[in-house]
This record gives C-alpha cells, sequence and structure tokens, in this order.
C-alpha cells in the first residue's frame, strides 16, 4: 500500500494527473445496474468519496471493476484508490462539488485502509433556500431546515410500471423560504410522527427541479436525511424558529399539490372582492380565475346555532386511471368506507372551511378547501381534527379553545387569494360558485409591482379619454 506523503488530495485530482493515489472514505453507495451494451449487457455502480482535506469526488465503476469491487466498497469505511480515468463531472447525475469525475474499469486498484479519524463521516455543503431562486437549475444542494408541513404518505407508478412510495414535506430555513422537498421509499414510510413538532431536519444532495414556475426538491436513494440532527446549522435555523420564525411571512417556491387551477393562480386576473362580485353577473359554467388580496375576517364556525363541522374524513386511495395518481379525497363513512372506491382504506382528515374575507372595498364569504385551508388557517387538517375532538369531549371549554385557536388569524396578516369562480346548477336553479384553490402570504414586491401597473393602466386611460 503507498504511504501517507503519497496521498493525492482529492481537490488536486485534474485531467492532467497520471500516476495518483487518494485515500477517502465510501460516503455514499449506489445500486448495482445493468445496461444494455450493443448485443450484451454492461454493469456499473456508482459511489462517492470523501478525503481528509475535505474533497469529494463521484467515481463509477464499470462490468469487470463493478463485479470486483461492489460487495468489496462499503459505505462509511476508508480505502485507497488509483489507477482510474479522469473526465468532466456530468452534473446532471453528479451531486459532488468537483469538477471532474472518476470512471474505473479492470485496471482498477481499490485496498481497503485503516479507520482513519481526520476523514469526516459526512461532508455538508449547505444552500440557504432563498439562494436556490438563482441557482440554475437542475441542480442538487444540500439544505437543513425546519419540516413546517408534511402530507400523507402516497402511492404512485413510474413510467416503468413500477410501485413507488413517496411523502412530500415542507422545509423552512432562516432566509424567510421554504419548499416541498419528496421523500422516497423507506424514508417516506416512517411514521407521520417523525416529522412532526416542526423538528429540524438536514438533507444531503437534494435535486432541485423547476415546474410551471415552481421549485421542488427530491431526495433520491443516494441522498442523506437526518431528523433532529444537533449541528450547528440545525439549532441556528431551531433558534430561528422558536423566535418568531413560525410566524414569519415566507417567500414559498413551491405550491403544495392542490389541483391544475392552485398551479395556474400565477396566471389569473387581478382584481378586488368588489371586482369578482361584478364579474359574477357575467359568469359562465367555464371557470375564471382571479386573485386578490384581502385579510381573513371570520370563519363560520357555526350555522344558525349548530356546530358547523371544519374537517371531514377523506379517502386517501390513488385513484385508478386518474390524473398523475391523485388521491380520492372523497368523503369517507363513519368506518372509513369510501364508496367512490368501493372500500374502505388509507383516510385523512381534510378541512372544508366558510371564511368571510375583507378589502378596502368590500367583503365576502368564500368557501375554502384544504390546501387553501391550510394555508389560510396555519392550521393542518390533523390539527383541526385534534381540537374539535377535543372540542366533542370538552364541551364549550374545548369549543372556546378552537375558537380562539382560529381567532389568531384574523386580521393578521394580507393574504393572495386565488379564487376559482363559475356558474354552477344547484337544485335547477343557477347559481354563481366561488371558492378559494389557493392562498399565501402577500409577497410585497409582487403586489407592489401589480399596483405600479394598475396604477399606470388607469393613468393611460385618463390620458385616451382627455385626448
Amino acid at each position: 500500500m503507498a504511504s501517507e506523503q503519497t496521498f493525492l488530495p482529492i481537490c488536486e485530482l485534474s485531467a492532467y494527473q497520471t500516476k495518483w493515489v487518494i485515500k477517502a472514505r465510501v460516503t455514499n453507495k449506489g445500486q448495482l445496474r445493468t445496461f444494455s451494451k450493443g448485443n450484451g449487457e454492461g454493469k456499473v455502480f456508482s459511489c462517492d468519496l470523501l478525503d481528509a482535506s475535505g474533497g469529494e469526488i463521484r467515481a463509477t465503476f464499470f462490468n469487470q471493476a463493478a463485479d470486483k469491487f461492489f460487495e468489496t466498497l462499503e459505505k462509511g469505511k476508508c480505502f485507497t484508490f488509483s489507477r482510474a480515468s479522469i473526465k468532466i463531472a456530468n452534473k446532471q447525475y453528479n451531486p459532488t462539488s468537483h469538477r471532474y469525475e472518476l470512471t474505473f474499469d479492470k485496471d482498477a486498484v481499490v485496498e481497503l485502509a485503516g479507520e482513519d479519524s481526520s476523514i469526516e463521516a459526512i461532508k455538508f455543503s449547505f444552500v440557504s433556500l432563498r439562494a436556490i431562486q438563482t441557482r440554475t437549475l437542475p441542480c442538487t444542494v444540500d439544505i437543513c431546515g425546519i419540516i413546517s408541513s408534511f402530507r400523507p404518505i402516497q402511492s404512485v407508478t413510474s413510467k416503468e410500471g413500477q410501485e413507488l412510495v413517496k411523502r412530500e414535506i415542507t422545509v423552512a430555513d432562516d432566509s424567510a423560504t421554504s419548499m416541498t422537498v419528496t421523500l422516497w421509499g423507506d424514508r417516506a414510510k416512517q411514521e407521520d410522527k417523525v416529522f412532526e413538532g416542526n423538528t429540524t431536519v438536514t438533507l444531503k444532495s437534494v435535486s432541485i427541479k423547476e415546474w410551471q414556475g415552481t421549485k421542488a426538491g427530491s431526495l433520491g436513494q443516494g441522498g442523506t436525511l437526518i431528523l433532529a440532527a444537533s449541528s450547528p446549522e440545525a439549532k441556528r435555523v431551531q433558534q430561528w424558529w422558536s423566535q418568531g420564525g413560525s410566524s414569519q411571512e415566507l417567500v414559498q417556491l413551491s405550491l403544495l399539490v392542490g389541483g391544475a387551477d392552485a398551479g395556474r393562480g400565477r396566471n389569473a386576473t387581478w382584481t378586488t372582492l368588489a371586482g369578482i362580485r361584478l364579474a359574477s353577473e357575467r359568469l359562465s359554467a367555464q371557470p375564471e380565475l382571479f386573485n386578490v388580496v384581502a385579510r381573513l375576517a371570520l370563519v363560520q364556525t357555526r350555522n344558525q346555532g349548530e356546530i358547523q363541522p371544519l374537517h371531514y374524513m377523506a379517502c386517501q386511495e390513488i385513484k385508478e386511471g386518474g390524473y398523475k395518481n391523485q388521491t380520492c379525497n372523497k368523503r369517507v363513512d363513519e368506518s372509513g368506507f369510501c364508496a367512490a372506491c368501493n372500500r374502505a382504506g388509507k383516510v385523512a382528515p381534510r378541512m372544508n372551511v366558510r371564511c368571510r374575507f375583507v378589502d378596502f372595498e368590500d367583503q365576502a364569504w368564500l368557501s375554502s378547501f384544504h390546501e387553501g385551508a391550510t394555508k389560510i388557517l396555519g392550521i393542518s387538517g390533523e390539527e383541526i381534527r385534534a381540537l374539535e375532538l377535543a372540542a366533542t369531549e370538552k364541551g364549550e371549554a374545548g369549543r372556546e379553545e378552537l375558537d380562539a385557536k382560529i381567532r389568531q388569524n384574523y386580521f393578521a396578516k394580507p393574504m393572495q387569494v386565488t379564487v376559482r369562480a363559475k356558474m354552477d346548477s344547484y337544485n335547477g336553479e343557477s347559481r354563481v360558485n366561488v371558492s378559494t384553490v389557493d392562498a399565501r402570504p402577500v409577497s410585497y414586491g409582487e403586489h407592489g409591482r401589480q399596483m405600479l401597473k394598475d396604477i399606470h393602466e388607469l393613468l393611460a386611460k385618463e390620458a385616451q379619454a382627455g385626448a
């Protein structure tokens, strides 16, 4: 084995190096895969290497090298490596920051080295969520934040017909920004309780992509997930969250799945509550989308003196043949049976609340369904269910506790509400159906630009009228 003095730091590896030996820890290791090659098949696997100087590089083993070293190379152990070709890294598949990557074939030399405490077990290069806004996508980053919310487990089918399991979590950090990250496989299957309580989360090698103007992350098999970490970065974001971050207005890079209407909210017509009232006079069966800036004034918790439920239990089974593996979301009976799916399966609480919004010139009652309602009230479906169950047990005292929780949001902050309006038929009569499909804290910069645009249009009209 080469002496310590002959080890080349990974950061110095380049295409101009020919004879070298590196000593590194395997920090991540992929699966052994086969691929078509002419009339035959090839084998390949990749791993990430980290050395004492903090340099990281991706190493890929092909064919004979893959057969020889796949079982030998264990994640967490240290080895010496030599006789690989060095080429420019393909950043689409390479999460490390190194400009180059290593390719090992039949000439590869890999030897087990003793444990070296000078080599870290894992290295993070954290990027704030706000900084992702300016990154060229797709990219791969390490992030550390707070799990501000999470969704139930979902089963999806890949393009190859493979059944997959996923879970979406929303991560917020002290740059006052949040983003949705999708977890897959065993990581997604963890019990809900491990994601509860606004715990810290550290994620390595999150793949960031853009879709319909929103940015979202995905943690693949090659990534790392650490919950309730005790690192300095995790302590910092936990302190930020507990000292006011939880109530701070966050820039949302991702929109939680809320149907096609929520994704098209950015193309909705800007108006006021009075404008929606006027528009309702000309609506057809074709839905129209509007954006309004308003404040929550009241939530209907009673109807003619009777308690008004704020949630219902909904079927969470995947609809067969549905759009992009959507969940059923139909109301189930007390036994959990879904008439639409004709079976009892997974269920989850979904919110359905009636809210009164006010702006500078009008007010309006709007039905607010789950995705919009959770953002308007800042309360998850699970929390509402727990509060309503407690209210049932405690009587009026429990009901007052629930009402007090909701009242905290009255007039608290302006919200950008995306409204869907159309003409419906009910009992043979036509009536206007207006409901919220999305809501978020107002982006003052975006709202200011919209108001400035409205002012310019108004001045232009006055100038034309006076000409």
